[in-house]
């Protein structure tokens, strides 16, 4: 095979001619590799990527830019406060695992969070500049204005969760990706019923949020007649958590079990069940949502819990935003299909 080509005298760096050579493939396919084409087949790819790693060598950006039209940037969107984005081991999941699939093909995430209303404008203005190639964005609300800024500027999108504005569902520009929210929720009370629990409770999330709202019918798929007293709702939050579980005792003194949308309630719910004096599992089974491991087993007891595999959901984010930037899919009748990822649920002792 021939050796790598020369640079420019004086200058060090290796070529995509050198890419190119070492790989053994012309630079037109070196070059669609490089920056994230189609049409390569597999083991040409993989030489091109080994070329590229043996050399150290790092795609002009200014020149891909002119040739491809894209910027190699995701925006990241998140429509939470600061300190929820920090604080949720969620909201870290799902970014790591959408950030380990964007280097893959190169690209750069940029993170914008939406703090009030007044942040849509900025986001608008950003996008409007063509900053970035796509979006991903999630913790959408029901009457989140930022799906009307992403039609207005057409921006490729994947949403992160089920939109649950109006006439989300028919928009073929509008693929998701979510767990198998409603599902999920019944497993969890069809388990605490097997236990012999009678009186089940439930901490809902937001009313504004989707997978609460899925949530919430799971357990009304297994207790359709649920004492409305059972039912309260929380913020996702441990503080929310514990004030819903503070709000269900005062009116409703005698349930066996709890059913909380999130761990993060859950752990807050455990922290006022003990402070009222109740036992947990012996008296009051506890199931949460999620399985945030750091959560989830740092609870005494363990905590039982649905699985869901966030970083998994973050990676198809991307896989799917990618197809349709490189023309797998797009707007004319030719939509990519949402997916609902499984869940599980993962026994430990507090049910």
């Amino acid at each position: 095979m021939p050796g790598p080509a020369p640079g420019p005298p004086g200058d060090s760096r290796p070529t995509l001619e050198a890419v190119a050579a070492l790989a053994g493939v012309s630079r037109a396919t070196a070059s669609r590799v490089v920056n994230g084409g189609a049409g390569v087949r597999r083991p040409l790819v993989e030489q091109v990527r080994k070329a590229v790693d043996e050399l150290g060598y790092v795609p002009n950006h200014a020149a891909r830019t002119l040739v491809t039209r894209r910027n190699g940037a995701v925006a990241v969107i998140i429509d939470e406060p600061e300190f929820r984005i920090f604080s949720d081991p969620f909201f870290s999941q799902q970014i790591r695992g959408i950030s380990r699939e964007l280097t893959v093909y190169d690209a750069q995430l940029v993170l914008l969070l939406v703090e009030g209303s007044g942040d849509f404008d900025r986001v608008a203005r950003y996008l409007a500049g063509g900053h970035v190639d796509g979006a991903l964005a999630f913790s959408l609300h029901t009457d989140d204005a930022l799906p009307a800024i992403i039609r207005r500027f057409r921006v490729p999108t994947v949403y992160g969760g089920r939109p649950g504005r109006p006439g989300a569902a028919s928009e073929l520009a509008a693929p998701y990706v979510d767990c198998d929210n409603r599902g999920g929720a019944a497993e969890a009370v069809r388990h605490l019923v097997s236990l012999g629990r009678r009186r089940i409770a439930h901490i809902a999330g937001p009313h504004d949020q989707t997978s609460a709202l899925d949530r919430r019918d799971g357990y009304h798929d297994v207790l359709p007649d649920a004492d409305p007293a059972l039912l309260v709702e929380g913020d996702f939050t441990v503080e929310g958590g514990a004030r819903a579980m503070a709000r269900l005792l005062d009116r409703h003194p005698g349930p066996d079990a709890v059913f909380a949308a999130n761990d993060l309630m859950a752990s807050g719910a455990l922290r006022v069940l003990r402070e009222r004096g109740h036992r947990v599992p012996e008296e009051v089974a506890l199931v949460g949502f999620d399985d945030m491991v750091s959560v989830a087993e740092a609870t005494d007891p363990p905590l039982t819990t649905v699985r869901q595999d966030v970083a998994r959901m973050g990676r198809l984010m991307v896989r799917m935003l990618m197809r349709r930037l490189n023309g797998e899919a797009g707007n004319e009748g030719c939509a990519l299909e949402s997916v609902i990822t499984p869940t599980e649920l993962v026994r430990r002792a507090s049910a």
